[in-house]
């Protein structure tokens, strides 16, 4: 354990994503993550959150290799936890600014999407949901927030195409809402946040779950009812042989 750094800036906390190079999914690092989010939710000196990684990276996504060990029903047990990290975040009671430091791609983009917020540096970093470019499929629930923060069209242009979209073009696409500078990453983040923090909390919350909750409703409905589909493509031969070319540098 250990992937996953809290940092209090005021009334902000903020969550560094802190495994190894690329930042890549796993079962303990979602647990940790979750674990964290759940500790803050229910600190009074908490007002907001922001995520962010480090270096280049924000998230590239799952850790694929690891995953290759993974019996199907394993690999169910993560979906289905990794799924509830989004959906929590997603319904989070309190604001949640992403800062996306570096490249956030596929498990990494669905953490972004979760958030009230995004600003992502501007420059080579790319912000991608490319599963279709290995031949899976998305996570069902992360699907429905995608439109929730898209719309239906643009949902998919994103991921049909599985394109690596640059901060200012995401930006236009609505899939972030500021594209800056690596310099001002942090103080931009952290600015929105304390804008948000200054909220009464309790009308936040309550305006949150009125935009949000029948989203979260569909989001937890689609994963249980299409989660093992997604699990057999991931597990069909040619989706594996393409897994099974994919390395991660940690």
């Amino acid at each position: 354990m250990g992937f996953v750094r809290v940092s209090m800036h005021g009334e902000v906390a903020r969550i560094t994503l802190d495994r190894g190079k690329v930042n890549p999914i796993n079962e303990s690092f979602t647990e940790e993550l979750k674990c964290s989010f759940e500790e803050l939710a229910v600190d009074p000196g908490v007002r907001a959150v922001t995520i962010t990684g480090r270096d280049k990276f924000f998230s590239f996504g799952l850790d694929i290799p690891e995953f290759l060990g993974y019996s199907k029903e394993d690999f169910i047990r993560f979906v289905t936890k990794f799924a509830d990290l989004y959906t929590y975040v997603f319904l989070y009671p309190k604001p949640v600014i992403a800062a996306l430091n570096g490249h956030t791609v596929a498990g990494g983009c669905m953490l972004a999407t979760a958030c009230d917020y995004r600003v992502m540096v501007s420059g080579k970093a790319k912000i991608s949901l490319n599963e279709i470019n290995f031949g899976s499929s998305l996570f069902p629930g992360s699907a429905v927030m995608l439109k929730y923060c898209v719309g239906s069209r643009n949902a998919e242009l994103v991921a049909y195409t599985g394109a690596m979209f640059s901060a200012e073009e995401a930006k236009r696409l609505s899939l972030v809402d500021e594209a800056v500078t690596e310099e001002s990453l942090e103080e931009h983040a952290l600015q929105r946040a304390k804008e948000f923090a200054q909220r009464y909390g309790p009308a936040f919350e309550s305006i949150k779950m009125l935009l949000r909750h029948d989203t979260g409703e569909e989001m937890k409905k689609q994963d249980a009812r299409y989660r093992d589909a997604m699990v057999d493509i991931w597990y069909s031969e040619q989706t594996w042989k393409q897994l099974e070319n994919i390395k991660i540098h940690t």
